[in-house]
């Protein structure tokens, strides 16, 4: 039984935006679950362009950082698209991290706390007349903000989940939101495909290097069982010794957390990902021998007679 299509990662990268929303196109008239928007660029204004140019594609975004506008704003601009789409789109919000909070110049306060009042103003906007808010999806890592998604929220978001830890976390989902269909679970998975393994686990390794510098995704991959590498790296870090990092990222790690390898390895891997539990995996790709435009080729390449 061939495996369903999952959804892609698309950001509009300047100089490339109108190739990004006729891709976003292509994507759709090949079956794709989904279209999800990260948080770098406009992934509002990309959100807007592929409620006009798409029909019947679900798309949302994945970790639109709360801090960027006022929540008023986010209300008005996220009805809007979940009007214009006629409601495909899903409003994916989450606190982001270290680096992006100090290119903004603020300091947050505790991310559950800051989230439901997020939410709060969000529904209250709406309320006073800035019209009717899609569903909204909490970006997540660890379970109290998942359980934070089951209670005021209609889903969850991971970005680099590891998967043998994904049913565990699942379970703690009330049984309402695990069988209710519409709940939204999503992860947000590094994807190279190349017949060259080597290269294609080079290209993760580098991909995932930014992220295991940061302390709030090595807390959650320790707790996931990788405790060995994530103290190993954290060392390297005090140790200024960051050319050393990708050697620390074990190859089961990145099995767990990547998918890569030829189109048969990323194949097999995707169907793990439904089976732990993830019902919109959303490849994120990257290529061993090209950028965005050539990875995305790459993936719907792979998928072509799937």
């Amino acid at each position: 039984m061939p495996v369903p299509k999952p959804a892609i990662s698309l950001a509009a990268v300047p100089g490339r935006r109108k190739a990004t929303i006729e891709l976003a196109a292509e994507i759709e008239r090949r079956g794709f679950a989904g279209i999800y928007l990260p948080s770098f660029g406009d992934a509002m204004g990309l959100a807007l362009a592929i409620a006009l140019t798409t029909e019947r594609i679900p798309f949302g975004t994945t970790v639109q950082p709360i801090y960027l506008r006022h929540p008023s704003d986010f209300a008005s601009q996220a009805s809007m698209v979940h009007e214009l789409s006629g409601g495909r789109f899903r409003f994916g919000i989450g606190v982001t991290h270290g680096p992006v909070h100090q290119r903004l110049g603020i300091t947050p306060g505790r991310p559950l706390g800051d989230i439901r009042r997020f939410v709060e103003s969000l529904r209250a906007a709406s309320k006073a007349g800035a019209g009717e808010l899609p569903p909204i999806v909490l970006a997540t890592l660890r379970s109290r903000m998942l359980a934070l998604a089951a209670e005021i929220a209609d889903g969850a978001v991971w970005a680099n989940g590891a998967r043998s830890y994904m049913p565990g976390q699942l379970a703690k989902l009330p049984p309402e939101k695990r069988d209710d269909r519409s709940f939204f679970i999503g992860d947000m998975i590094p994807t190279c495909i190349a017949d060259d393994r080597e290269a294609a686990a080079a290209v993760m390794r580098r991909t995932l290097t930014g992220y295991v510098l940061l302390p709030n995704y090595r807390n959650y991959w320790i707790e996931a069982g990788y405790g060995d590498e994530m103290r190993a790296i954290e060392q390297a870090q005090r140790d200024n010794d960051i050319a050393r990092v990708p050697s620390l990222m074990s190859d089961r790690w990145l099995r767990d957390v990547t998918l890569f390898g030829t189109r048969a390895d990323v194949l097999e891997g995707l169907e793990a990902w439904y089976a732990a539990g993830v019902r919109t995996p959303i490849l994120v790709p990257s290529s061993a021998s090209g950028g965005q435009m050539k990875a995305i080729d790459e993936v719907l390449a792979a998928f072509e007679h799937a």
